[in-house]
């Protein structure tokens, strides 16, 4: 399959601090890839470097030339008291096509309509957001994300603190994406929850420790490496003494991780 994502030596950071080292690898056009690893892991950062928010310190990330991207960030990123209703919400994934002030059309009504009731939140297109529980807040954040109608989405924790039947629901609609050829990473804590439904995944310990096969990838040997990468990590170190820790094969994903 060809390439929508393509890591090149990446690494990412803060304050010329890194947090995701020496990543290599390519995600490929229409694959469903869940991105695992401890609190602190660099899974958010990554995230965050793909859609272009964090430039690399060094090596590349490049998106293919037709690919759109739709990212959703955590919901603790979001300001729930700005005042606005659950249409306003779902209609900013109209900005893309029609710009922050562009008249939206028929269709586009349509549209949003149709994501709304994709999401199970029909009669809910003026409420305010700072009225919705933590899961219909997601709801009215994926069908934005429905809206944008793009072929590459970024979920960053979207069953962080929402109920099960919402998770249960929104991994239907991730499966839909998928099912549409679709790219999908999907930030993920539950690894129940990755080895039921995610075909790929992607371990993360400040740098790649595994990527391939979800099953595989979550093994008992490769969760203890993590879990050993992570806790002896160096907070205070100014840069990577050595890309060796992370090299590995990586089958299935040209040159990366195993």
């Amino acid at each position: 399959m060809p390439a929508c994502v393509t890591f090149e030596d990446l690494t990412l950071g803060y304050n010329s601090h890194p947090a995701v080292h020496h990543l290599n690898g390519v995600v490929q056009k229409g694959s469903l890839t869940a991105v695992v690893g401890a609190n602190g892991s660099g899974k958010s950062t990554l995230m965050k470097g793909i859609v272009g928010i964090l430039k690399p310190m060094s090596g590349r990330c490049a998106i293919s030339a037709d690919i759109t991207v739709a990212y959703l960030p955590q919901q603790s990123e979001l300001d729930r008291t700005f005042p606005a209703r659950v249409i306003d919400l779902v209609s900013l994934g109209l900005w893309p096509r029609r710009g922050l002030l562009g008249r939206h059309r028929k269709e586009d009504r349509a549209a949003v309509a149709e994501a709304l009731s994709a999401v199970g939140l029909e009669g809910f297109e003026t409420r305010a957001i700072d009225t919705l529980s933590g899961g219909q807040l997601q709801r009215a954040l994926f069908a934005r994300v429905l809206v944008q109608n793009a072929n590459l989405i970024l979920l960053d924790e979207p069953f962080n603190a929402i109920d099960a039947k919402t998770v249960a629901d929104l991994v239907e609609l991730i499966k839909r994406w998928h099912g549409e050829d679709r790219t999908v990473l999907v930030v993920v804590h539950d690894l129940d929850l990755v080895r039921e439904h995610f075909p790929h995944a992607l371990l993360l310990a400040r740098g790649p420790v595994a990527w391939g096969n979800a099953r595989k990838t979550l093994s008992s040997e490769n969760l203890l490496r993590a879990r050993q990468f992570h806790e002896a990590w160096d907070e205070d170190a100014p840069w990577c003494g050595s890309r060796d820790v992370y090299r590995h094969d990586h089958a299935g994903h040209r040159q990366g991780v195993a």
